[in-house]
């Protein structure tokens, strides 16, 4: 009887257990057994959304191989693999699809989403990389390359003064990414307040709780008497995916700054603002982060592998796969599991 393994199908608002068989790996196909899998804001929105149909989801993932197909001997860098090895990959395939977005979850191959008890990483070229890093730090890899992107969009330097907007997940690895990219002063605005306690941590000079500055004037006024003569931010990277930042966050901008826009890689509707007075009139330059590649993966992994900011501290909970809709409902909700906030919530399989 061919051994079976356990993946999450989501469908509408709804989550199922499935079982299917695991794989034996055919040539060029390697097969991991999950570690942890995070749940991203696209993730989030698309189930607020309600799923159309089926699908396997799970793209921010970490694994050890479990089996190796003929063929595989070295991951996308040359460095020699094996079955116990700690391996983060991308999760797009240029012209091949992705993994953690595939519908029709019960045809074969299976497990192409890391919400599962294996991921198989079947599709050809597929960029998975090698780490030592520890499982709640390597989880992160996906995420840390939109805040590699993004920094390279945002062309930030040396002595920027820099906003984030959005105190999650994308949020913080976008504020690393603009430290170390040479930004003197990071304000971030957002919440809730142990979010903004670790963005303070990971660099952050002055956070605004949004809480404590409900109205959009006041914030805005707060914001900019911390930058140069009250101008505004050289770049502010929009990362809440919340449609009434994105006005709000042009209006930061200084004379002839940059805008970039991140948090919103799935269609949440459209939004009215005074094209003329916050872009048109300020010379802005607007730039978009849609994913990342390959290349923001080798540039991102080694950051996390030096391991010089709290990056651990980002995983608030590790929820077993049974309890993944209670991850999706807190982030829909008040950020909270158990009177405890939440920051990035990952699901992990109870494989031995």
């Amino acid at each position: 009887m061919a051994r079976m393994g356990r993946a999450v199908v989501a469908s509408g608002r709804e989550f199922e257990i499935r079982h299917y068989p695991v794989p034996d790996p055919e040539p060029n196909t390697v097969l991991l057994k999950q570690e942890m899998a995070g749940i991203c804001g696209t993730d989030l929105h698309n189930w607020q959304n309600g799923f159309g149909e089926e699908i396997l989801l799970g793209h921010e993932n970490v694994g050890i191989i479990e089996a190796i197909g003929s063929g595989v001997e070295t991951d996308y860098l040359g460095n020699k693999i094996e079955i116990g090895d700690r391996i983060v990959f991308a999760p797009g395939v240029p012209d091949h699809g992705a993994y953690g977005f595939r519908t029709k979850p019960d045809i074969p191959p299976y497990f192409s989403g890391g919400f599962a008890d294996y991921i198989y990483l079947n599709l050809p070229k597929t960029c998975f990389l090698k780490t030592k890093a520890p499982p709640e730090v390597a989880v992160l890899t996906e995420p840390f390359t939109i805040g590699v992107h993004a920094a390279m969009r945002g062309g930030i330097k040396i002595g920027d003064t820099v906003v984030i907007q959005g105190s999650g997940a994308i949020g913080l690895v976008t504020l690393i990414c603009a430290k170390i990219s040479g930004a003197s002063k990071i304000i971030v605005v957002g919440g809730p307040k142990v979010r903004l306690d670790l963005a303070h941590n990971m660099g952050a000079d002055v956070t605004i709780d949004i809480d404590d500055f409900p109205s959009v004037h006041d914030r805005a006024e707060l914001l900019k008497s911390h930058t140069n003569n009250g101008e505004g931010a050289d770049v502010v990277f929009e990362c809440a995916g919340f449609l009434p930042a994105t006005p709000e966050g042009l209006s930061y901008v200084r004379y002839g700054g940059t805008f970039v826009e991140v948090g919103h890689f799935v269609d949440m509707g459209s939004i009215d603002f005074n094209i003329n007075q916050l872009l048109m009139r300020k010379n802005l330059r607007l730039e978009a982060v849609w994913g990342s590649t390959y290349e923001h993966f080798v540039r991102g992994l080694p950051i996390l592998e030096k391991n010089e900011f709290p990056f651990a501290e980002m995983v608030s909970h590790v929820l077993p796969l049974s309890r993944i809709r209670e991850g999706f409902e807190a982030l829909n909700g008040n950020y909270q599991i158990k009177s405890e906030t939440t920051i990035k919530i990952v699901v992990q399989s109870e494989l031995e």
